[in-house]
């Protein structure tokens, strides 16, 4: 995640600011300009109060503050003033969500939809295809955030587009518990929903696809029985030796698995160090290491995935040493074997195929 900054006062503002804290101006993203923006207020309406945000070469446009956010203060996105909806690109996304008139409830969706803007900030950022299911029935995913009791337990899981999380998962103590039960090495909100929506870009872009082989090669038979495989993974467990074939003990489960939490390592690389570069975080990476380009200052587009592993090496050291300076555990537990590598590039050659084809599409369209 890069910074971003006040356009009336210049000061540092983050992904999740609504408001600058030195100038006090309203701020809020706009997914248009992939940036936050200072709001001047101009009128108001039947939907809240419209706003002013100036284009490059473009001029003005106007836009108000997504219904959550004016209800709520629990989004900080906007809405185009045209546009007949009331909730953001990214709440508009969510089918279902908690009671809010609970304020356990609300605290824990609050922490979850901000993930997910994050989560939806890399998709844009990579140019993958999202779509809500209103505007794509087939093909458009939808998230559903509910409270699991014991009437109702609810599974955090993905089935044919639709993502169910058990907001229980935005409570520390509940889920440093459940990572310590499954023996997991990490386990946060923005790492389920990045793994979920791994499954979801499975069904998009390999499952019908000619990288569904190239995919088997890497990752296994996906045709093997799902639940035969979990019934087994929690009977025995992982092999003793799975660190040289999988990212986590959870990846050797089944091939669908293994394509969720890698894809969900891959999108933790690429936002982790967009954020180490934009802090202008200097990083040593050792001589025999360097392979051409260093990452680009103005996009999550990495083409060479070795300068990626590269940096993500030295980042990932810094890291884990800061922490041990603070007698805290590693922040990255993880070991990236070259099999785990290999899988991964797999990942970062698909995404960068996509870019181009959408190029090549966006060119033949302008000709």
């Amino acid at each position: 995640m890069k910074l971003f900054s006040c356009d009336n006062c210049q000061r540092v503002l983050y992904f999740e600011n609504s408001r600058c804290m030195n100038c006090g101006m309203n701020v809020g993203y706009c997914v248009e300009l992939a940036k936050i923006v200072t709001l001047q207020r101009q009128t108001g309406s039947s939907q809240g109060a419209v706003y002013e945000v100036f284009f490059q070469n473009q001029g003005l446009r106007h836009y108000r503050r997504c219904k959550n956010g004016r209800d709520h203060d629990a989004c900080n996105w906007l809405v185009p003033a045209e546009s007949e909806h009331q909730f953001c690109n990214s709440c508009r996304l969510t089918e279902i969500a908690p009671d809010l008139s609970v304020t356990d409830n609300l605290v824990a969706w609050t922490g979850i939809e901000a993930a997910k803007r994050r989560l939806l900030y890399t998709l844009y950022q990579l140019k993958l295809p999202i779509s809500s299911r209103q505007e794509s029935p087939e093909e458009g995913v939808a998230f559903h955030f509910l409270r699991s009791t014991g009437a109702e337990p609810v599974m955090t899981g993905h089935d044919e587009g639709v993502i169910t999380l058990n907001i229980a998962e935005a409570d520390s103590a509940f889920r440093e518990n459940m990572r310590e039960k499954m023996g997991e090495a990490y386990r946060t909100v923005l790492g389920h929903l990045r793994h979920e929506i791994g499954h979801y870009y499975w069904d998009r872009l390999i499952r019908n696809s000619a990288s569904l082989g190239a995919f088997r090669q890497l990752f296994g038979d996906d045709t093997q029985d799902y639940d035969q495989a979990v019934q087994r993974h929690y009977e025995q467990g992982a092999p003793a030796n799975w660190a040289d074939s999988f990212i986590s003990a959870y990846a050797t489960m089944h091939p669908w698995e293994d394509w969720a939490e890698t894809w969900a390592h891959y999108l933790h690389m690429i936002d982790t160090l967009e954020t180490a570069k934009s802090h202008a975080l200097s990083l040593r990476v050792p001589a025999a290491e360097r392979t051409g380009d260093q990452i680009s200052t103005d996009t999550l587009a990495f083409r060479d995935f070795d300068s990626l592993t590269s940096n993500w090496n030295a980042v990932t050291i810094a890291l884990n040493s800061l922490n041990r300076s603070m007698g805290l555990k590693d922040a990255y537990p993880f070991v990236l074997s070259p099999h785990v590598l290999g899988k991964l590039r797999f990942v970062h050659d698909l995404i960068q195929s996509r870019r181009a084809e959408q190029k090549s599409e966006s060119l033949r369209e302008t000709a």
